[in-house]
Protein backbone atom coordinates (compact mmCIF):
# COMPACT_ATOMS: atom_id res chain seq x y z
CA UNK A 1 0.00 0.00 0.00
CA UNK A 2 1.21 3.59 -0.59
CA UNK A 3 2.45 5.59 2.41
CA UNK A 4 2.69 9.33 2.92
CA UNK A 5 5.50 9.32 5.49
CA UNK A 6 7.27 6.00 4.85
CA UNK A 7 9.34 4.53 2.04
CA UNK A 8 9.36 0.76 1.58
CA UNK A 9 11.68 -1.39 -0.49
CA UNK A 10 12.10 -5.17 -0.51
CA UNK A 11 15.14 -6.99 -1.81
CA UNK A 12 16.35 -10.53 -1.15
CA UNK A 13 13.60 -11.08 1.45
CA UNK A 14 14.69 -8.00 3.45
CA UNK A 15 12.28 -5.09 3.80
CA UNK A 16 13.78 -1.64 4.38
CA UNK A 17 11.29 0.75 5.94
CA UNK A 18 12.43 4.39 5.92
CA UNK A 19 10.73 7.11 7.96
CA UNK A 20 10.44 9.94 5.45
CA UNK A 21 9.69 13.34 7.00
CA UNK A 22 13.19 14.81 6.66
CA UNK A 23 11.95 18.41 6.78
CA UNK A 24 10.62 17.64 10.30
CA UNK A 25 13.60 15.45 11.26
CA UNK A 26 11.17 12.53 10.89
CA UNK A 27 9.19 13.62 13.96
CA UNK A 28 6.43 11.21 14.93
CA UNK A 29 2.93 12.51 14.34
CA UNK A 30 -0.31 10.57 14.56
CA UNK A 31 -0.40 9.80 10.84
CA UNK A 32 3.16 8.46 10.83
CA UNK A 33 2.55 6.23 13.84
CA UNK A 34 -0.52 4.83 12.11
CA UNK A 35 1.50 4.13 8.99
CA UNK A 36 4.13 2.32 11.06
CA UNK A 37 1.37 0.07 12.38
CA UNK A 38 0.01 -0.63 8.91
CA UNK A 39 3.49 -1.28 7.56
CA UNK A 40 4.55 -3.78 10.21
CA UNK A 41 1.26 -5.65 9.81
CA UNK A 42 1.69 -5.75 6.03
CA UNK A 43 5.28 -6.99 6.29
CA UNK A 44 4.23 -9.81 8.63
CA UNK A 45 1.81 -11.04 5.97
CA UNK A 46 4.18 -10.83 3.02
CA UNK A 47 5.77 -14.14 2.04
CA UNK A 48 8.61 -12.34 0.25
CA UNK A 49 9.75 -10.66 3.50
CA UNK A 50 11.73 -12.48 6.20
CA UNK A 51 13.49 -9.60 7.98
CA UNK A 52 12.93 -5.87 8.51
CA UNK A 53 15.30 -2.89 8.72
CA UNK A 54 13.91 0.41 10.03
CA UNK A 55 15.80 3.63 9.34
CA UNK A 56 15.27 7.34 8.73
CA UNK A 57 15.68 9.74 5.82
CA UNK A 58 18.07 12.67 6.06
CA UNK A 59 19.83 13.72 9.28
CA UNK A 60 17.57 11.89 11.72
CA UNK A 61 16.31 8.43 12.53
CA UNK A 62 13.38 9.97 14.38
CA UNK A 63 14.05 13.17 16.33
CA UNK A 64 11.06 12.78 18.66
CA UNK A 65 7.36 13.44 18.74
CA UNK A 66 5.70 16.17 16.73
CA UNK A 67 5.36 18.67 19.60
CA UNK A 68 2.71 20.68 17.76
CA UNK A 69 0.30 17.76 18.21
CA UNK A 70 0.80 17.68 21.99
CA UNK A 71 -0.02 21.31 22.76
CA UNK A 72 -3.75 20.89 23.50
CA UNK A 73 -4.07 17.22 24.47
CA UNK A 74 -6.22 16.32 27.48
CA UNK A 75 -5.25 13.72 30.10
CA UNK A 76 -7.57 11.12 28.57
CA UNK A 77 -6.39 11.87 25.05
CA UNK A 78 -2.79 11.68 26.24
CA UNK A 79 -3.32 8.22 27.67
CA UNK A 80 -4.97 7.06 24.45
CA UNK A 81 -2.12 8.54 22.41
CA UNK A 82 0.48 6.74 24.52
CA UNK A 83 -1.34 3.40 24.45
CA UNK A 84 -1.72 3.56 20.66
CA UNK A 85 1.99 4.22 20.17
CA UNK A 86 2.94 1.53 22.69
CA UNK A 87 0.78 -1.05 20.95
CA UNK A 88 2.20 -0.26 17.50
CA UNK A 89 5.82 -0.19 18.70
CA UNK A 90 5.22 -3.49 20.47
CA UNK A 91 4.51 -5.12 17.08
CA UNK A 92 8.10 -4.39 16.02
CA UNK A 93 9.40 -5.85 19.29
CA UNK A 94 7.58 -9.18 19.06
CA UNK A 95 7.79 -9.61 15.29
CA UNK A 96 8.70 -13.23 14.42
CA UNK A 97 10.65 -11.72 11.52
CA UNK A 98 13.80 -10.06 12.93
CA UNK A 99 13.69 -6.27 13.20
CA UNK A 100 16.78 -4.03 13.22
CA UNK A 101 16.86 -0.28 13.75
CA UNK A 102 19.57 1.27 11.56
CA UNK A 103 19.99 4.53 13.46
CA UNK A 104 21.40 7.07 11.03
CA UNK A 105 21.14 10.25 13.12
CA UNK A 106 19.05 11.72 15.92
CA UNK A 107 17.02 9.13 17.87
CA UNK A 108 15.43 11.27 20.55
CA UNK A 109 12.26 10.88 22.60
CA UNK A 110 9.84 8.78 20.61
CA UNK A 111 12.62 8.05 18.14
CA UNK A 112 14.76 6.45 20.83
CA UNK A 113 11.67 4.53 21.95
CA UNK A 114 11.06 3.35 18.40
CA UNK A 115 14.67 2.20 18.05
CA UNK A 116 14.42 0.35 21.38
CA UNK A 117 11.27 -1.42 20.20
CA UNK A 118 13.27 -3.06 17.42
CA UNK A 119 15.03 -6.24 18.43
CA UNK A 120 18.52 -4.92 17.63
CA UNK A 121 20.09 -1.53 16.96
CA UNK A 122 23.02 -0.60 14.73
CA UNK A 123 24.09 3.04 14.91
CA UNK A 124 26.15 5.23 12.62
CA UNK A 125 29.03 6.92 14.39
CA UNK A 126 27.18 10.24 14.14
CA UNK A 127 23.96 9.03 15.77
CA UNK A 128 22.61 10.66 18.94
CA UNK A 129 20.28 9.15 21.53
CA UNK A 130 18.22 10.60 24.35
CA UNK A 131 14.93 10.75 26.25
CA UNK A 132 14.45 14.50 26.81
CA UNK A 133 10.77 14.38 27.76
CA UNK A 134 11.36 15.75 31.27
CA UNK A 135 12.44 19.01 29.67
CA UNK A 136 8.84 19.34 28.43
CA UNK A 137 7.27 18.32 31.73
CA UNK A 138 6.54 14.82 30.42
CA UNK A 139 7.80 11.26 30.64
CA UNK A 140 8.36 8.94 27.66
CA UNK A 141 5.00 7.57 26.59
CA UNK A 142 5.89 4.86 24.06
CA UNK A 143 7.74 2.48 26.37
CA UNK A 144 10.92 4.40 27.14
CA UNK A 145 10.68 4.14 30.93
CA UNK A 146 10.29 0.37 30.61
CA UNK A 147 12.61 -0.66 27.77
CA UNK A 148 15.53 1.59 28.66
CA UNK A 149 16.22 0.02 32.09
CA UNK A 150 15.78 -3.44 30.59
CA UNK A 151 18.51 -2.63 28.07
CA UNK A 152 21.01 -0.58 30.08
CA UNK A 153 20.12 -1.14 33.73
CA UNK A 154 18.29 0.93 36.31
CA UNK A 155 21.01 3.46 37.17
CA UNK A 156 22.01 4.39 33.62
CA UNK A 157 18.36 4.50 32.54
CA UNK A 158 17.42 6.86 35.34
CA UNK A 159 20.36 9.11 34.54
CA UNK A 160 19.18 9.48 30.94
CA UNK A 161 15.52 9.84 31.90
CA UNK A 162 16.01 12.35 34.73
CA UNK A 163 18.60 14.55 33.05
CA UNK A 164 17.17 14.39 29.54
CA UNK A 165 20.76 14.39 28.30
CA UNK A 166 21.77 13.33 24.81
CA UNK A 167 24.50 10.73 24.30
CA UNK A 168 26.53 9.81 21.24
CA UNK A 169 26.71 6.45 19.50
CA UNK A 170 29.85 5.27 21.30
CA UNK A 171 28.34 5.94 24.70
CA UNK A 172 25.14 4.20 23.60
CA UNK A 173 27.26 1.19 22.65
CA UNK A 174 29.22 1.30 25.91
CA UNK A 175 26.07 1.13 28.03
CA UNK A 176 24.40 -1.54 25.87
CA UNK A 177 21.78 0.59 24.14
CA UNK A 178 23.06 -0.35 20.68
CA UNK A 179 24.58 -3.59 19.39
CA UNK A 180 27.14 -2.07 17.04
CA UNK A 181 28.52 1.29 15.85
CA UNK A 182 29.70 1.69 12.25
CA UNK A 183 30.58 4.52 9.91
CA UNK A 184 27.68 6.19 8.13
CA UNK A 185 28.51 4.57 4.79
CA UNK A 186 28.51 1.13 6.40
CA UNK A 187 25.23 1.50 8.31
CA UNK A 188 22.85 -0.09 5.81
CA UNK A 189 25.34 -2.71 4.56
CA UNK A 190 26.00 -3.75 8.18
CA UNK A 191 22.29 -3.96 9.02
CA UNK A 192 21.65 -5.93 5.84
CA UNK A 193 24.52 -8.32 6.53
CA UNK A 194 23.26 -8.97 10.06
CA UNK A 195 19.74 -9.74 8.81
CA UNK A 196 21.14 -11.96 6.05
CA UNK A 197 23.12 -13.93 8.62
CA UNK A 198 19.91 -14.57 10.58
CA UNK A 199 17.99 -15.55 7.46
CA UNK A 200 20.34 -18.45 6.74
CA UNK A 201 18.90 -20.12 9.85
CA UNK A 202 15.63 -21.98 10.30
CA UNK A 203 12.78 -19.41 10.38
CA UNK A 204 10.74 -21.29 12.98
CA UNK A 205 13.75 -21.44 15.28
CA UNK A 206 14.50 -17.73 14.76
CA UNK A 207 10.91 -16.82 15.58
CA UNK A 208 10.95 -19.10 18.64
CA UNK A 209 14.14 -17.46 19.98
CA UNK A 210 12.50 -14.03 19.68
CA UNK A 211 9.39 -15.28 21.47
CA UNK A 212 11.31 -17.09 24.22
CA UNK A 213 13.50 -14.10 25.07
CA UNK A 214 10.55 -11.70 25.05
CA UNK A 215 8.30 -13.84 27.24
CA UNK A 216 11.02 -15.33 29.41
CA UNK A 217 12.31 -11.97 30.63
CA UNK A 218 8.98 -11.40 32.38
CA UNK A 219 8.75 -14.85 34.02
CA UNK A 220 10.36 -16.57 37.01
CA UNK A 221 13.38 -18.58 35.82
CA UNK A 222 11.86 -21.99 36.56
CA UNK A 223 8.76 -21.11 34.56
CA UNK A 224 10.74 -19.78 31.62
CA UNK A 225 12.97 -22.86 31.60
CA UNK A 226 9.86 -25.06 31.43
CA UNK A 227 8.56 -22.96 28.54
CA UNK A 228 11.90 -23.29 26.76
CA UNK A 229 11.82 -27.08 27.12
CA UNK A 230 8.30 -27.19 25.67
CA UNK A 231 9.34 -25.08 22.68
CA UNK A 232 12.44 -27.22 22.18
CA UNK A 233 10.19 -30.27 22.01
CA UNK A 234 7.92 -28.61 19.45
CA UNK A 235 10.82 -27.64 17.21
CA UNK A 236 12.65 -30.96 17.37
CA UNK A 237 9.72 -32.61 15.58
CA UNK A 238 9.73 -30.15 12.64
CA UNK A 239 10.89 -30.76 9.09
CA UNK A 240 13.41 -27.96 9.46
CA UNK A 241 15.12 -29.68 12.38
CA UNK A 242 15.29 -32.93 10.42
CA UNK A 243 16.82 -31.03 7.51
CA UNK A 244 19.22 -29.09 9.73
CA UNK A 245 20.58 -32.15 11.51
CA UNK A 246 20.81 -34.10 8.24
CA UNK A 247 22.68 -31.24 6.54
CA UNK A 248 25.10 -31.01 9.47
CA UNK A 249 25.90 -34.73 9.28
CA UNK A 250 26.22 -34.56 5.48
CA UNK A 251 28.44 -31.46 5.73
CA UNK A 252 26.29 -29.30 3.45
CA UNK A 253 24.23 -26.14 3.75
CA UNK A 254 20.66 -26.78 5.00
CA UNK A 255 17.61 -25.94 2.91
CA UNK A 256 15.02 -24.74 5.42
CA UNK A 257 11.35 -24.42 4.46
CA UNK A 258 9.81 -23.01 7.62
CA UNK A 259 7.96 -26.22 8.43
Amino acid sequence: MPYQHLLLSVQDRIATLTVNRPDKLNALNSALIGELGSAIDDLQRREDVAGIILTGAGRAFVAGADISELAAVSALEGKRLARRGQEIFRRFEISPKPTIAAVNGFALGGGCELAMSCQMRIASDGAKFGQPEVKLGLIPGYGGTQRLPRLVGRGRALQLLLTGEMIDAQEAYRIGLVNRVVTADQLMPSATALIQQMLTNAPLAVAACIDMVDRGLEMPLDDSLSLEATQFGVLIATTDTAEGTRAFLEKRAPRFRGA
